[in-house]
């Protein structure tokens, strides 16, 4: 996996701050808060001053949307207050990073899916008037390279790519969706095209695999299901089933990208049953705790930056602040 991943917005959207979900109806855990709270300070204190991060990985903008994302989903205001520098020059470097003639951010599919995703959270909540019209941009390269691939309709690594696979392509729907919930014109017909391709990617067991129904994964069953509940696509036989396969795969962890699988399970549970949620979440409160190391990140092989951003991210529904996690 290489991470290294018609148009109005009406003027006033941009003044609006978001309706954010932030749950009331019981306390954050304290375990939480405090992982939470120390993995952002490691964030700020080894974010440059580009706005990206100096390890493996950090110069990647899919890494930097992450990590922006991180400090969002705690519900920092982006404008004002302590992290608020942290969330500006990271919205900033991911801006830069971006084409100014075709929209694509970064080299490679991975970076421009999670890019864009940034970027339509960040929408309504940040006062900068260049990302709507970068989100514009970016929406738009992702449609047109669906609609190059007319073998698949689906993505791949680059915005040429004529094959797919269900990650790149999950994290592009996952950034249409979160667009359009921004108020980005997204057609049907892409977000249709699109999870048909990951349907003919599930077993009949309701597993996922890579490029075939053959090999399924949590990970990549994680992904599809979100996909689903956020295109609220959650009344099928087949929905439900691979509900079952995750049930059956709770103490899962991937060998490979292990806050990949976090990220994209946190929330794949949480949309489809609040109370298995629950119980994941418990065992992941308690994994991670495990793991943080004492300057508040999370080891890993693809660098701190993005190690730490999806760990926080993993753990973001306790707060549930980011558009993207409405129900």
């Amino acid at each position: 996996m290489r991470f290294l991943v018609p148009f109005l917005l009406i003027l006033s959207a941009t003044l609006r701050g978001q309706d954010l979900p932030r749950r009331t109806d019981d306390t954050i855990p304290a375990q939480v808060e405090s992982m939470y709270v120390r993995g952002l300070q490691y964030l700020g204190k080894s974010q440059n001053a580009q706005g990206s991060w100096t390890d493996s990985v950090g110069g990647e903008p899919a890494v930097v949307g992450l990590c922006v994302l991180a400090f969002l989903a705690h519900g920092e205001d982006p404008n004002v207050g302590p992290n608020a520098p942290f969330i500006r020059k990271g919205i900033d470097y991911v801006l830069s990073q971006q084409n100014s003639g075709n929209g694509y951010i970064g080299n490679s599919m991975y970076n421009h899916g999670f890019s864009t995703l940034c970027l339509a959270e960040a929408y309504g909540m940040v006062d900068n008037p260049k990302i709507a019209p970068a989100l514009k941009k970016a929406v738009e390269l992702i449609l047109n390279a669906q609609k190059r691939n007319t073998r698949f309709n689906a993505w791949r690594y680059t915005p040429d790519s004529k094959d797919a696979d269900t990650t790149v392509s999950g994290c592009q729907i996952v950034a249409l969706l979160a667009a359009r919930n921004a108020g980005v014109g997204v057609p049907d017909d892409a977000i249709n095209k699109g999870l048909a391709y990951l349907a003919k990617n599930r077993d009949s067991e309701g597993g996922y695999g890579y490029t075939s129904m053959g090999g399924s994964k949590p990970t990549l069953t994680a992904i599809g299901s979100l996909c689903l509940s956020l295109a609220k696509s959650k009344d099928s036989k087949e929905y439900k089933n691979s509900l079952e396969y995750l049930k059956k795969n709770l103490d899962y962890r991937d060998r490979y990208y292990p806050y990949y699988y976090e990220y994209y399970m946190s929330q794949a549970l949480f949309h489809a049953d609040e109370a298995v949620w629950r119980d994941w979440n418990a065992r992941n409160i308690r994994y991670m705790a495990t793991l943080q190391n004492r300057d508040g990140s999370w080891p890993g092989a693809q660098g701190g930056s993005f190690s730490t951003a999806g760990a926080l991210l993993s753990l973001a529904l306790n707060y549930r602040f980011l558009p993207i996690y409405e129900k």
